[in-house]
């Protein structure tokens, strides 16, 4: 559903008439390739921003991104998590500044922007200022925690579409206008952007388009989707067991694994999902209804961003017979997951490290493929030296996790309830006393004692 909101900014300087803001939002159900809205005009294909030269004034560009030409290519992202069709600044940063200068000064009718993504990287939150260029102190490339108000530059308007619930997945379009005529005559344009959220590393929006409309030019074309090559045109979808997800596999880039992922991996998934969203069920909490695992050559094994998996089919091809399925079901349970805090609750407690990664490989070693010894007593014997602590590594946490379920937990509610914890950003080592009747230390004490043993026990001669 599009909604379109209004804000008002007055020229600092009183010299011009009120801005408008127009903001439009298509959620995840509604959101499709042409960026329809009803008050936002289409991005453009043909625009003032077309030709001009667009430049990081500060900040780093992520290199699992577009450059700053998917900006102003007049072609739009075909589906809801593209990141090479879109441009965003790196993870981890605060965001960044970017510089359009325009072939020379026009009256500018309109400014528009446009950006996609599942989840909190589709809103926009941005400072847009303009300048002729003209002022002595003009600073072209004003870095952050400067003013440009200060080095010739104006303030025309603030952004922010994010919702006050949600992580506002989906389509924005942002237009900026004098309902009088025109915003005024400028050639430089200076976008300051903001990531939407710090929970985590990717809160950096996915901005798709930037439209500079001149009052005067010719009327602007409707920017095209961009189109895929044939070997990408499909991903294979396969929906899960109970109808709830639609899990999308690209292996375009890896034609290799396309068998592999239609025959093993894809019914895989299909079958566990259901369980994965039981396990860790939450009030209040939907699990995602769709998300998407992209194989291709890399580095590492695979990372999950939202709803987003990459996977490095290098590595898989190597492990078909092992751990590609298992490596994958973890990352899965990370979508699962979601342990994002809520802007506007300075309670949330981002959950510990070892728990977001202990309980994926908790499920997966001792409850989706524990035949395959991965984290039990014979994968510890087979280590040279490993710290048993529970927050000693992924492996060695999903032990500790089993042994606690065990022993100390007849109802296997106790992954639900840390999951619930961590989700909703209330966990905390009391946690552990509530659950069991006691302490996280007396339970890791007890657990290494126990562990101990079973190795010490395990190397006798038979």
């Amino acid at each position: 559903m599009a909604f379109a909101a209004l804000a008002l900014l007055s020229s600092p300087t009183g010299a011009l008439a009120d801005i408008k803001i127009v903001i439009e939002h298509n959620d995840n159900e509604h959101a499709a390739a042409h960026f329809k809205f009803s008050a936002v005009p289409a991005p453009s294909g043909s625009d003032a921003a077309t030709k001009a030269r667009f430049t990081i004034a500060d900040g780093e560009r992520d290199d699992n991104g577009g450059g700053l030409g998917k900006l102003h290519d007049g072609k739009v992202p075909t589906q809801e998590d593209e990141p090479e069709e879109n441009f965003f600044f790196n993870a981890g940063t605060e965001g960044g500044r970017i510089l359009v200068e325009l072939d020379r000064a026009l009256d500018l009718k309109q400014i528009n922007t446009y950006s996609w993504h599942p989840n909190t990287r589709g809103p926009q939150v941005y400072k847009l200022y303009a300048s002729d260029g003209k002022a002595a102190d003009f600073n072209a490339r004003p870095k952050r925690g400067s003013d440009p108000a200060q080095c010739g530059w104006k303030l025309l308007a603030r952004v922010d579409t994010r919702p006050k619930e949600g992580e506002g997945g989906g389509q924005y379009g942002v237009s900026i206008s004098d309902p009088q005529g025109t915003i005024g005559k400028y050639q430089y344009l200076l976008f300051d952007m903001v990531r939407t959220e710090a929970d985590d590393d990717f809160g950096n929006t996915f901005y798709s388009e930037i439209d500079v409309v001149d009052q005067n030019g010719s009327t602007a074309t409707t920017a095209t989707p961009e189109p895929q090559s044939d070997t990408a045109a499909g991903p294979l979808v396969i929906r899960s067991a109970d109808g709830y997800c639609d899990m999308s596999i690209d292996a375009s880039e890896a034609p290799e694994l396309k068998a592999w992922a239609e025959e093993k991996l894809g019914p895989v998934l299909a079958a566990w999902y259901p369980k994965i969203t039981a396990l860790l069920a939450s009030e209040g909490y939907a699990a995602p209804k769709r998300f998407s695992i992209i194989l291709r050559p890399g580095r590492g094994v695979a990372a999950t961003a939202g709803t987003r998996i990459t996977a490095n089919s290098t590595w898989l091809n190597s492990e078909l017979e092992g751990e590609a399925v298992g490596a994958l079901m973890h990352e899965v349970i990370h979508v699962v997951q979601q342990y994002r805090g809520r802007r506007g609750n300075p309670d949330f407690r981002p959950a510990p490290g070892w728990l977001v990664e202990g309980i994926p490989d908790y499920i997966r070693w001792f409850v989706y493929e524990p035949q395959s010894h991965g984290a039990d007593v014979t994968w510890l014997r087979s280590c040279r030296a490993v710290a048993l602590k529970y927050d000693a590594g992924y492996r060695v946490s999903a032990n500790f996790l089993n042994y606690v379920v065990e022993h100390h937990d007849p109802k296997k509610a106790l992954i639900t309830r840390l999951n619930a914890a961590c989700r909703q950003g209330r966990y905390s080592d009391e946690l552990w006393q509530d659950c069991t009747g006691k302490t996280l230390r007396e339970l890791n004490d007890e657990w290494n004692a126990a562990t101990e043993q079973q190795l010490a026990a395990a190397s006798q001669p038979q």
